[in-house]
């Protein structure tokens, strides 16, 4: 006869047999993702918003993950300056957009992560471009990833740029005409990484000592120093000043969206960035940080950021599309379809840039910021 289970397993079992017939829900552990995620960033909203957007429905699509993103805007050297003060322990998950220096910078201080992408997804983007010195599109190292190209450029109001006397601007030398006092607006190197990367181009064209006398005269026109990068063409938009140093494409543009009279110029060996995107060292939501990176390299991502003006970072995707459409307008603006098929002239030095990132701020504060009225009576009395 066999002997009766005791009844403690005769009640095991029946949990068990019970917890079988009800549905898996699972638990955060079991996530494949994070349901939060903290992004620090120069890029503007306009970019931000709709691809932030298009990840989460991503994401409950794939995961069923319903993930809340917080983005913290701020300009890059700012950021720059919060990831280095956080120490390891970062506020945020994810770093994204500006002068790659700077990511070089924190990788070096062991502030940033590895991205650990698949190697598919990184085979699709080529390891850089420009000559002679080629811009980086992804870290070596892998500390750091391109998501899209973005071109520094000038812009220009045509009413105001006649009423002084001049009829277009093509190159960065034709900012130092005269007749330009008091109509440039620009922000400052220390507030803007698109200003920085744009005086480093100019300083490594002319050398230290010229470009700095470049810089001087630019400062002797310059009528406004705005508080950030964003403000540059909105306040030229506005018919406020007539012409914008160091913008990003994709500002301008949501500014000639809004429906605003503007050029936009990409003079000869101005600087492009490919906005990176980095996991922070110690970030709470590692997965759902990777995650992010990984939909905006995908085709989804990289033509939801097309359409608000940036430029994909593989050579398959180009900035065109139906008349009036976004692709196509952004590509009569900037007279660029893509930047893999035309010869990109490069001067930045990332190396140099990053060891002097610093200095270059404190010597403009005190050569052009401080001097600035004498600047005008000096060149432009």
């Amino acid at each position: 006869m066999r002997r009766a289970r005791p009844w403690w397993i005769l009640a095991l079992l029946t949990v068990a047999a019970v917890g079988a017939l009800l549905p898996a829900w699972p638990s955060r552990a079991q996530q494949p993702i994070e349901n939060r995620l903290v992004i620090i960033t120069p890029v503007a909203r306009t970019v931000t918003e709709p691809t932030v957007a298009a990840f989460r429905e991503f994401a409950r699509r794939r995961y069923n993950v319903d993930v809340q993103v917080t983005v913290v805007s701020a300009g890059t050297p700012v950021a720059y300056g919060r990831i280095r003060e956080w120490g390891g322990r970062p506020e945020a998950d994810i770093f994204w957009g500006g002068e790659p220096a700077l990511f070089d910078d924190l990788a070096e201080r062991k502030l940033l992560a590895p991205v650990e992408l698949p190697e598919s997804v990184l085979r699709e983007i080529p390891a850089s471009i420009g000559t002679p010195k080629p811009v980086l599109l992804k870290d070596p190292r892998g500390f750091w990833v391109g998501c899209c190209l973005t071109p520094y450029g000038l812009v220009y109001h045509p009413r105001l740029l006649r009423r002084v006397g001049l009829q277009t601007l093509r190159e960065w030398d034709d900012l130092l005409d005269c007749r330009l006092k008091g109509q440039i607006a620009q922000a400052t190197p220390d507030r803007s990484s698109s200003n920085h990367a744009t005086y480093e181009v100019i300083l490594q064209l002319y050398g230290w000592q010229k470009g700095w006398e470049w810089a001087q005269r630019l400062g002797a026109n310059t009528g406004i120093f705005v508080a950030r990068s964003r403000d540059v063409p909105t306040v030229v938009a506005k018919g406020e000043f007539a012409v914008g140093f160091a913008v990003p494409a994709y500002m301008a543009f949501e500014d000639l969206l809004s429906g605003y009279e503007l050029r936009y110029v990409h003079p000869t060996a101005a600087f492009v960035t490919p906005e990176p995107l980095a996991v922070l060292a110690g970030a709470r939501n590692p997965r759902a940080a990777r995650e992010f990176i990984q939909f905006a390299l995908s085709e989804e991502g990289q033509k939801t950021m097309m359409a608000r003006g940036q430029y994909g970072i593989s050579p398959k995707y180009r900035m065109e599309g139906p008349p009036g459409s976004p692709l196509a307008r952004m590509a009569e603006f900037t007279g660029i379809k893509s930047f893999f098929e035309k010869p990109v002239r490069n001067v930045y030095d990332d190396d140099v840039a990053q060891k002097r990132y610093s200095e270059v701020n404190e010597v403009f504060r005190k050569l052009i910021v401080e001097r600035h009225g004498e600047l005008k009576r000096r060149f432009c009395p």
